[in-house]
C-alpha cells in the first residue's frame, strides 16, 4: 500500500492540534474554577455531550445575531449543518468521577501550577487509532484504555491526596452560600 506523505502529515498536524485544544480547555477550566476551591488540588473532568436539535438551532441563531449586530464578528456557521452535533464539557470537581469512555480526567495542583493526567479515554470506535506503531500512537491513551478495560477499580479509586469528605462538604456549602448571596444582591440570575 502506498501512503501519501502529505495526507499523513495533515493527519498528524490535526492530531497535534487536539493536544493544544486539551491544554486550552484545562487552562480555561482552571481560570473559571470557583474561588472557594482556594489552594486545594481539584479535578478537571472533560466529557462529550451530544447537542439536541434545539441547542444547535440556538447556536446557529446566536451566531447569526452576533454577525448582524457586530461588524467585527466573523460568522462560524453558514448553514445549520455546520453547527457541531456535540461539545466537550469542562468541569472542575473536588471528587473523582467514575471513568467512562469519551472522557478525560486531570488533576490540577495550584501550589505548583501543575496538571497531572489521570486518564484520556476516547470513544471505543477510536481506540485502534492510538495503538503502538501507528502514526497517532499515544502512550497515555493506550495506558488509560488498558486501565479502563482491565483495572477499572484502580482507575476509579480516589487519589491518595484527595481532600477529606468533610472539607469537600464545607467547600460546597460555601459555594452554595456565596451563590445565594449573589442572587440576593442581584448579581446572579
Amino acid at each position: 500500500m502506498k501512503i501519501n506523505i502529505l495526507d499523513a502529515h495533515d493527519r498528524l498536524e490535526h492530531f497535534n492540534k487536539q493536544a493544544d485544544y486539551i491544554s486550552e480547555g484545562c487552562q480555561e477550566c482552571i481560570r473559571r474554577r470557583p474561588d472557594e476551591f482556594g489552594v486545594y488540588p481539584f479535578y478537571i473532568f472533560a466529557h462529550k455531550r451530544e447537542l439536541e436539535m434545539d441547542e444547535r438551532i440556538g447556536l446557529f441563531n446566536m451566531d447569526l445575531k452576533y454577525h448582524l449586530t457586530d461588524l467585527t464578528y466573523n460568522r462560524k456557521y453558514m448553514r445549520l449543518e455546520d453547527v457541531p452535533t456535540a461539545r466537550l464539557i469542562w468541569e472542575p470537581r473536588l471528587t473523582k468521577p467514575k471513568s467512562q469512555t469519551n472522557s478525560m480526567l486531570f488533576k490540577y495542583y495550584p501550589e505548583n501550577d501543575t496538571v497531572k493526567i489521570i486518564w484520556i479515554i476516547p470513544a471505543r470506535e477510536l481506540w485502534d487509532q492510538y495503538k503502538k506503531d501507528l502514526l497517532t500512537e499515544n502512550k497515555t491513551v493506550i495506558e488509560s484504555i488498558d486501565m479502563f478495560e482491565n483495572k477499572r477499580f484502580e482507575l476509579d479509586a480516589p487519589e491518595s491526596d484527595d481532600l477529606p469528605d468533610e472539607i469537600i462538604r464545607k467547600i460546597y456549602e460555601e459555594i452554595a452560600m456565596n451563590a445565594k448571596r449573589k442572587i440576593n444582591r442581584g448579581i446572579l440570575s
